[in-house]
């Protein structure tokens, strides 16, 4: 297993630990909303960011789990677009990119 591979799977497992906290917010397992009326809205709003946040986390996730598969069929350094190697200073940032960087901008 490449340095990067395990990377990915940290990353997986740490996203996937996030978006268990954030359905346990979003059932309520800590409790029901407050009686308060001003303390409810506190608690809806909190919703909503909790909301994008898991969304944003399993798009990340589904990048991670498509990069993985790219890896795993030994197309990991390669561009999905143009074919091309990606940089690997650019995988170093961006561990779970599938192009390059000419097709990322373009």
């Amino acid at each position: 297993m490449n340095n990067r591979q395990s990377e990915l799977e940290t990353l997986r497992s740490d996203l996937k630990a996030r978006l268990s906290r954030f359905e346990a917010h979003q059932h309520r397992e800590d409790g029901a909303l407050e009686k308060d009326f001003e303390e409810q809205a506190v608690q809806t709003q909190n919703d909503e960011v909790v909301d994008s946040l898991e969304s944003e986390t399993r798009s990340e996730l589904a990048q991670i789990e498509h990069a993985l598969e790219r890896i795993q069929q030994g197309m990991g350094d390669e561009c999905e677009r143009c074919g091309e190697e990606i940089d690997p200073r650019r995988l170093q940032v961006l561990p779970y990119t599938t192009v390059c960087v000419d097709c990322a901008d373009g």
